[in-house]
Formats: structure tokens, C-alpha cells, sequence
């Protein structure tokens, strides 16, 4: 325990040290970060090439500077890829596998795959939940604080977006656990141009299941919103968007958020009902 928490302490010291901060000039440090998001963008899309509507990369995060910034966007569009990748996967495995162990210490078992993925969340306890985002937590704090190494570095700092820490002092101090970036150690022979191969791929596959997740969710919570995928939608009527409960509120009363969006669809579809009813009325008037 006295490891663990001793790892926690240094893991925070370190996160502080990458707080927003009056920046000098670092350019030089960082000079190719543009054109590398620009060879990055051709490659993943030889089509589009380099496609920035919202001129993102041109911008300044918290006054850290361009380049960090990029380090910012990139290692946040890695990140959700991966996310979204997890995601797709987890949702077919749900959508048509039932875990045969018990699901909790009192014997209850994993939700029926009849549910679909989000009425599967709905039923877990909300003890496992927390769990859950407690791991998520840990792992952002271990990836920001660069696994709690002497000279950290970070991905708005030169450091490689995307590669994730090791876990060396995690099992130093506690227990064996593997890595997450390359666990098994075969990226130490590969060559450049077939690590930048396989780094395109991962953007590209993160942005397909980005789509296909998001694809997944509006075809259960609105029927008919993705017509390819008409035939293997389970429907859901709960809020995607609530992680705990319709009505959870981490703070205070809870808010009814499924009651709140249910009037606020019943409140469009009767102002479009209204527009239609109301059309012949005004085509005579017209006329």
C-alpha cells in the first residue's frame, strides 16, 4: 500500500509539471510538427490530403503554442481511435456473447446479450462502473505523468503522440502487468518505414470505428437513422449520453436527462407537425 501510494504522489508531481504555463519561444524544439501532421494527413488520405476547415492546427491551446497544440490534437485523435476501436469490438462481442462466469461476488450473472450493449451498461452495478472509470483514470493520470519516470516527457513536450508509457516502476514497486504499448516487445526490430505504415493504419482503422460506434448508437437510440444497419438494431430508449443513470447527478438532486430530451423531442416533432398541418392553410393564402 505504502508503494502504491508513495507511485500515486509522484505520478501527481509529475502531472503538475506539465500544467499550462507561460511558454517562451520552443519552436525550434518542435519545428516539424506541422509538416508532419501534413505528411501524416496525405498518407492516411492520399485523396483529401491535408484537410484542416477549422484551421485547428494553427492555433494556441492555453497559450502553450502551436507545436504543443499539435501534440495536443494528435495524441487526442490516437487516443479516441483506440477508444472507438475498443468500443466496436466490445459492442459485436456483447451484441452476441454471454460471459458463462457470475458476474458479481453474490452470483449474478453478466446481462442477457438480448438487451444490446446499452441496456447491458444500464444493468451492470453501479460499484462496476466506477471501477471501471477509476482504471480509465489511473491510466490517463500514469500516460500525462509519462509513467512516473525521472525525466518525464509529454506529447505537448516532443514526446511521441500516442505512445503510450511503460508500466516498469508499476511493477518495480507492486506486481507483474504487461504493457499497453507494445507488450511483447516487437516493435524493437521494425523498421521505420513499417512503423510508419502500421501508425497509419491505427489513425485510419480509429477513424472507421469513430464512425461505426457512433453508427452502432444512432441506429439503437433513433430506429431508422442508419438504414444499413435497420436489421441488427436492438432499439434503446435511455440516454447514450448518461454513463450512470437517466436521472444520476453526481452532485445534488438528480436530473431527469431522458425526461429533459424526451420533452424536447415530443416539443420538435409537434413544431414539425405544426409546419405541416399548417402548409396547405398557407399554399391557399398563397393562391
Amino acid at each position: 500500500m505504502k508503494f502504491t501510494t508513495s507511485i500515486f504522489l509522484s505520478l501527481v508531481a509529475s502531472v503538475t509539471a506539465f500544467a499550462p504555463q507561460q511558454r517562451g519561444s520552443h519552436g525550434l524544439a518542435l519545428r516539424d510538427a506541422k509538416s508532419d501532421l501534413e505528411n501524416i494527413a496525405t498518407a492516411s488520405n492520399p485523396t483529401i490530403n491535408y484537410y484542416d476547415p477549422l484551421s485547428l492546427a494553427d492555433t494556441d491551446f492555453w497559450d502553450q503554442g502551436n507545436e504543443a497544440t499539435i501534440g495536443f490534437l494528435r495524441q487526442s485523435e490516437l487516443k479516441h481511435g483506440r477508444v472507438a476501436m475498443a468500443a466496436f469490438v466490445g459492442y459485436c462481442v456483447q451484441s452476441n456473447f454471454h460471459w458463462p462466469w457470475d458476474m458479481t461476488r453474490a452470483g449474478d450473472s453478466f446481462p442477457a446479450i438480448e438487451l444490446g450493449p446499452e441496456a447491458q451498461w444500464d444493468a451492470i452495478p453501479s460499484a462496476a462502473k466506477w471501477q471501471i472509470f477509476t482504471i480509465i483514470a489511473a491510466l490517463e493520470l500514469w500516460d500525462e505523468a509519462d509513467g512516473g519516470q525521472e525525466n518525464p516527457s509529454h506529447y505537448m513536450r516532443g514526446r511521441q503522440p500516442g505512445k503510450y508509457p511503460t508500466f516498469q516502476l508499476f511493477r518495480d514497486n507492486v506486481h507483474f502487468v504487461l504493457d499497453l504499448y507494445d507488450p511483447f516487445g516487437r516493435s524493437k526490430n521494425m523498421s521505420e518505414e513499417k512503423k510508419q505504415r502500421r501508425l497509419i493504419a491505427e489513425i485510419n482503422n480509429g477513424r472507421l470505428a469513430m464512425i461505426g460506434i457512433f453508427g452502432f448508437l444512432a441506429a439503437d437510440a433513433i430506429p431508422g437513422s442508419v438504414p444499413s444497419l435497420n436489421n441488427i438494431a436492438t432499439p434503446y430508449s435511455g440516454n447514450v449520453m448518461a454513463p450512470f443513470a437517466s436521472d444520476f447527478s453526481m452532485f445534488g438532486a438528480p436530473v431527469a436527462a431522458v425526461a429533459v430530451a424526451d420533452a424536447a423531442t415530443a416539443a420538435a416533432t409537434a413544431a414539425v407537425t405544426a409546419v405541416v398541418e399548417a402548409a396547405p392553410v398557407i399554399e391557399a393564402i398563397a393562391e
